[in-house]
């Protein structure tokens, strides 16, 4: 997100108390690391290594599915940023809600396991589809710390399908 849209990202999903507040940090430097392996999983795709690509690709869909059920606070890569990374950085000016991070990880999981199972069908270049599409979205995050899948979190609940809490809006 944009420092615009991170502010009203953070205005907008106040903590809902469920997940503890994330340093907006985190998650960017584990799209910086999820980019680089999804950017491997592109080039084994396109060299022809296609099991390789394949069996990284389910790596990183295991690793999306973590941080989608444990939470974006909980997953691996911000355990390391919370443990090594952040120490040594100043203390974050203000904290966002995981609830968007969590979501983009659900979307992330999502695109990965479109192209696992249509890799898995004999599909030709589903692999490095989705990994390429992956790839997009963590690398806007990481460098341009614009994320995606949180932006379509805050339209979903913008358009009701979704409560501030993360779970489905009740109907009427």
């Amino acid at each position: 997100m944009s420092t615009a849209e991170t502010a009203t990202a953070r205005t907008a999903t106040a903590p809902t108390g469920r997940r503890p507040p994330l340093d907006p940090r985190g998650p960017r430097f584990g799209a910086a690391i999820t980019a680089v392996l999804l950017l491997a999983v592109v080039f084994l795709s396109l060299t022809g290594a296609s099991t390789a690509a394949l069996a990284l690709l389910a790596a990183i869909s295991a690793l999306f599915a973590w941080g989608a059920l444990a939470g974006a606070g909980r997953h691996p890569y911000g355990l390391v940023f919370k443990r090594f990374v952040r120490p040594r950085l100043a203390p974050p000016t203000e904290l966002e809600d995981a609830a968007p991070p969590t979501f983009a990880q659900a979307v992330g999981l999502a695109v990965c396991l479109v192209g696992l199972v249509l890799g898995l069908a004999g599909v030709p270049g589903s692999i490095g589809i989705a990994a390429a599409a992956a790839f997009v979205a963590a690398f806007l995050n990481a460098v341009f710390d614009y994320c995606l899948g949180c932006q379509i979190y805050l339209l979903l609940v913008r358009f009701g399908v979704l409560n501030r809490g993360g779970r489905p809006a009740r109907q009427a």
